[in-house]
């Protein structure tokens, strides 16, 4: 059964082709069951990554997803989708984030595992265990809340690759949360993460954010989308006179302000903060 997906991402250019959604559910569901040979698993991975993914290809392999992940309720929450492969240049800045959101009692949820390819950096799980979380900071280890993909760490490390599942683990959608934000480098990204995660939320953002973190720390560009619609907002910390590690959590816990409805600015939701 697993071959003809194999075959879908293995033939060449002239041979490939795009999986339906239904066929992308059904790929995913075998790998994540335990169906497939770990050899299978890792061509299918570069294959598609080469080929490369469509949005129908990770919208059908989260909804399999979505079966087997373990739902928590975390109320007036936001998810933030950090990369599973670590941070290399920046600090983490969600500690102080969440410090300045305090008062909102906006909780901030974090997932994360042992480490992804292929950046090699610090993983949020390794960021939590050392250090003191806030009373609004809710990690969650995806070893309890998604063991099957967990298992697949150690084939992935061998594989050594970026693939899909880098881009399909970083917003599980498992809290409850009615709001979401995760980092792009390039703007052509945009519409792919919108195609695939904006539905899954009331209110969605991507961020210019340092090594695709949704944490700013220059000038950079903000799109919030709601209701089929996304709207483009340019954030320059310096306008703020930011120039601490400080000075930038303010701003950014004024723009998950702004993203969670609690302003209707970020100019606003600075102000609410000082």
């Amino acid at each position: 059964m697993f071959f003809k997906y194999l075959k879908a991402v293995g033939t060449g250019p002239k041979g490939n082709r795009d999986l339906s959604l239904a066929e992308s559910q059904d790929m995913m569901k075998q790998i994540i069951s335990g169906q497939v040979h770990p050899e299978n698993i890792a061509s299918f991975l570069l294959g598609w990554r080469l080929k490369p993914e469509t949005i129908d290809e990770f919208k059908g392999a989260l909804l399999a997803l979505d079966e087997f992940v373990k739902q928590y309720d975390v109320p007036n929450s936001l998810e933030l989708g950090y990369a599973f492969d670590g941070k290399l240049k920046t600090p983490y800045l969600f500690p102080l984030i969440a410090k300045e959101l305090e008062k909102s009692e906006l909780n901030l949820c974090i997932f994360g595992d042992l480490l992804q390819p292929a950046k090699n950096g610090l993983t949020t799980q390794k960021f939590c265990e050392v250090s003191d979380l806030g009373p609004n900071i809710f990690y969650f280890d995806r070893k309890e809340y998604l063991p099957e993909l967990h298992e697949l760490t150690d084939l992935r490390m061998r594989l050594g690759l970026r693939s899909g599942l880098n881009t399909l683990e970083k917003l599980p959608n498992m809290t409850n949360s009615k709001f979401a934000i995760t980092g792009v480098h390039h703007k052509p990204y945009v519409d792919k993460y919108n195609a695939v995660y904006a539905d899954r939320y009331e209110r969605f953002a991507l961020i210019q954010g340092a090594e695709g973190s949704p944490e700013l720390f220059k000038k950079g560009k903000l799109w919030v989308s709601e209701d089929g619609k996304t709207e483009e907002f340019l954030v320059d910390p310096s306008y703020y006179g930011s120039s601490t590690e400080e000075d930038l959590a303010k701003v950014n816990a004024a723009i998950f302000l702004f993203i969670c409805k609690k302003a209707n600015s970020i100019n606003e939701a600075y102000d609410l903060l000082s």
